[in-house]
C-alpha cells in the first residue's frame, strides 16, 4: 500500500507519461475492479467510487490521469 501512495502522491505531482499498467496496478493495491476484456479501454469499478473508463492509449493522457484520481479520492471520502 505504500508503494501505491507513492504513486499516487508521483500522479498528483505530474499526471503526465504514466502508462495503463501503472494505474491497473493502483487500482488493484485499492481494492478497484479493473476489466479490460480485449478493448481499447480499461473500466475501473467499485461499489463506492462507481465506474470510470480510461482509454488505453499509451501515455495515458493528463486528463484521465486526474480524473483517476478524483476516483481515488472518492474512495477515501476526499473531495
Amino acid at each position: 500500500m505504500a508503494r501505491a501512495r507513492k504513486t499516487i502522491e508521483r500522479m498528483r505531482n505530474n499526471p503526465r507519461g504514466w502508462r495503463i499498467q501503472e494505474l491497473k496496478s493502483v487500482a488493484v493495491q485499492n481494492g478497484i475492479e479493473v476489466d479490460q476484456d480485449g478493448t481499447s479501454h480499461v473500466v475501473f469499478r467499485h461499489r463506492v467510487a462507481g465506474r470510470l473508463t480510461v482509454p488505453a492509449d499509451r501515455p495515458v493522457k493528463p486528463v484521465y490521469v486526474r480524473l483517476f484520481l478524483d476516483y481515488l479520492a472518492r474512495l477515501e471520502g476526499t473531495p
